[in-house]
């Protein structure tokens, strides 16, 4: 029996895609985000030569990644791509940090923001594995994401869509589903869920989530499900509000539970 499940086993490595390990995908993004935000730097490239080789570099490694991941025929024009739209990134990118330090008064830098802010970490990720995935690249995009959940505690699907200026405080606990659509100056806090209504596999590739318009607030631990469901822009949801129906612009929504404090003379 050993002997027919090892050889099971052997017969099956045959098959299974030549993907390097997660470890190795993620360090290709760490080390572009590096490349882009030289505050992640243990060390500055000498000249602007070495820069453009590691740029290089880069790309190479990336099309080794898609051709291993299946994208054989397309892979260099993916990273072609890729590569030519690092600039545009790097903006996005920017406008996310600018609402970090904007939406945070503890934040006291835009350097404290990239180095350590965990919320900053994840939309990185997030914005190279969504670019990978408009691109149908299979696995990688995943991958991105999944190793920013496992180190942040944020788990945003690559497919979600998220427009500018978007910040996530605190961060750990977050949720946005697959289909989820998000607007510009967008803040979310910890704990907070953009899910399905039904994770019934019959609506694998319909509007399961939320759309979250412009300027909405949603504080920590609110739960909005459903492919239906508007959040209107200009909205605040408040903390461990359930909602699974659509809101209009300008609206605050918030939960209101009874709660008494007793004062300690009153209890003598």
């Amino acid at each position: 029996m050993d002997e027919d499940f090892f050889q099971y086993l052997f017969d099956k490595q045959a098959k299974a895609p030549k993907l390097p390990a997660n470890e190795i995908i993620a360090d290709w993004a760490i080390r572009l985000i590096q490349l882009l935000y030289p505050e992640n730097r243990s060390s500055n490239f000498e000249n602007l030569k070495a820069l453009q080789e590691q740029r290089e570099k880069l790309k190479y490694e990336l099309v080794g990644l898609l051709q291993a991941s299946g994208q054989t025929f397309e892979a260099n024009q993916i990273a072609d791509d890729f590569f030519n739209g690092l600039q545009e990134l790097y903006n996005v990118l920017d406008t996310d940090i600018s609402a970090a330090y904007e939406g945070d008064p503890a934040a006291i830098s835009r350097l404290e923001i990239i180095r350590s802010y965990p919320g900053f970490y994840a939309i990185c990720l997030y914005r190279i594995a969504h670019f990978l995935q408009k691109r149908s690249v299979p696995l990688i995009p995943r991958i991105l994401t999944e190793h920013a959940h496992a180190r942040t505690g944020i788990d945003i699907h690559p497919s979600a869509e998220i427009g500018e200026y978007f910040y996530i405080d605190h961060g750990t606990g977050v949720v946005i589903g697959e289909t989820t659509k998000i607007g510009r100056n967008v803040k979310i806090y910890q704990g907070v869920t953009l899910g399905a209504l039904s994770v019934s596999k019959e609506l694998a590739g319909k509007k399961r989530h939320p759309t979250v318009e412009d300027r909405v607030v949603i504080y920590a631990g609110a739960t909005i499900l459903g492919g239906k469901t508007i959040i209107g822009h200009d909205s605040v949801v408040g903390g461990n509000v359930w909602l699974t129906e659509s809101i209009l612009p300008f609206a605050t929504v918030y939960h209101s539970p009874v709660i008494t404090i007793r004062n300690i003379n009153e209890l003598n």
